[in-house]
């Protein structure tokens, strides 16, 4: 799937990256505020990368059955598009703070796709074909093997939202996860297929080497980054 770099070349995005585990709600907090302060002109725009302690997260379209285990761990409502999902230790969450007025016009299936080509191409530097669906979000792999049918699994997911056309949540990146975690819901509300990682692949990755394929694809597609300080 191709689309046009929403690139804004009069101007260079911060990118910072945060350590250790990162809260959710502080951080939904920060990132709000932080949109806001973009599309108020007084804030740059940023994409932060943070890890968060094993939580489920409920989009604005969760149904409750799809929360299988509700004491697993914490549950919030959050105000992203999409259904449940989790998010802890071993997985990158790069929230995308950018501002659409600049990048090329108020199209957001235009920006969803660039956000899904990004994934795509920070994949394939570690040789992983990533493929999309018209009917579920999200990046997946296909699984092949001599002795079983293929199997489609998700890697990577999205869930964004917009405010005065400035997008805030983002994409989360499964690098080494405990894919165990995910059985306390049906992420994003797709019983048929599981969820994968790029350890669980055979892929040897730190979170390191994932960060420079994020970025090195998130400049092609969208334009120069600099270093930034982290929101929290």
């Amino acid at each position: 799937m191709v689309s046009e770099p929403l690139t804004d070349p009069s101007s260079s995005i911060g990118w910072a990256v945060s350590s250790g585990l990162t809260p959710y709600l502080e951080a939904v907090t920060a990132m709000e505020a932080r949109a806001e302060a973009i599309a108020a002109g007084t804030a740059d725009e940023v994409i932060w990368l943070v890890e968060h302690p094993p939580i489920y997260t409920a989009g604005t379209s969760a149904k409750s059955d799809d929360l299988v285990d509700a004491g697993r761990f914490p549950v919030f409502k959050t105000g992203r598009g999409g259904q449940y999902t989790y998010h802890g230790p071993g997985q990158r969450v790069a929230y995308v703070m950018l501002d659409l007025r600049r990048r090329g016009g108020r199209d957001v299936r235009q920006f969803v796709t660039a956000l899904e080509n990004w994934l795509i191409a920070a994949l394939a530097q570690f040789n992983v074909q990533g493929e999309v669906r018209p009917d579920r979000i999200g990046v997946w792999v296909t699984r092949k093997s001599p002795a079983a049918p293929p199997r489609e699994e998700k890697i990577a997911a999205l869930g964004i939202r917009l405010r005065r056309w400035v997008s805030f949540h983002g994409v989360a990146l499964n690098v080494e996860p405990d894919l165990s975690h995910f059985g306390g819901i049906v992420p994003c509300g797709i019983r048929e297929h599981g969820v994968t990682s790029l350890v669980d692949l055979g892929i040897p990755v730190t979170m390191a080497d994932a960060d420079h394929a994020l970025r090195t694809a998130f400049e092609s597609a969208f334009g120069p980054t600099h270093d930034a300080p982290p929101l929290l």
